[in-house]
């Protein structure tokens, strides 16, 4: 009788961490982003990947990983490293990096296997950002006042994401550890 509860608890509780990891691999993408590529690979620990891109506009690079790596942009070179860099996504999670429309194309992407782990499998989904951003003084406007507030949202909004990415990861850990220690 004991093993039949056991079972169903099991059962039960697998279930819901299927639930759970579905509910946050479904991707919120907003209804202005046009996918145009899905790029899959896996990058050696301490090695880097390059990709070029030669879309016009805004961009979004989006990348989900298995194991750890990190994400490096550049308009200025076509091998960006964590030494030369424009814009970086270094977190232990999904990273993002928007490429502003003013960035001179080709834009170089390096991808890094970080060292904490043998080999990490990536997919990066590559939109365009079809968001209207209005001016109303027109474009050259500049206050440093809402640059700066700005700034502060979107370091804080990141920051808050990356910490539940990793809090998501830990978690899917130890239930997984506990899966096993069952059976």
């Amino acid at each position: 009788m004991a093993t039949h509860w056991r079972r169903i608890l099991t059962v039960f509780v697998t279930a819901q961490v299927l639930l759970v990891v579905n509910a946050f691999e479904e991707e919120d993408v907003p209804e202005e982003w046009i996918l145009l590529h899905v790029v899959q690979g896996q990058i050696g620990a301490g090695n880097y990947s390059y990709l070029r891109l030669n879309h016009e506009g805004k961009i979004v690079l989006q990348m989900r990983i298995k194991g750890d790596a990190d994400l490096y942009v550049s308009d200025v070179t076509l091998h960006p490293s964590f030494d030369e860099y424009e814009l970086q996504s270094v977190t232990c999670g999904q990273d993002i990096v928007h490429v502003p429309a003013h960035f001179r194309r080709p834009v170089g992407i390096g991808i890094y296997g970080h060292p904490s782990h043998l080999e990490s499998e990536f997919e990066m989904k590559v939109y365009y950002d079809r968001t209207v951003v209005q001016y109303p003084f027109g474009e050259a406007s500049y206050n440093p006042e809402e640059m700066e507030a700005n700034q502060k949202y979107s370091q804080s909004t990141e920051d808050e994401s990356q910490d539940e990415e990793c809090f998501w990861t830990i978690l899917i850990g130890i239930l997984k550890l506990i899966l096993e220690i069952l059976f």
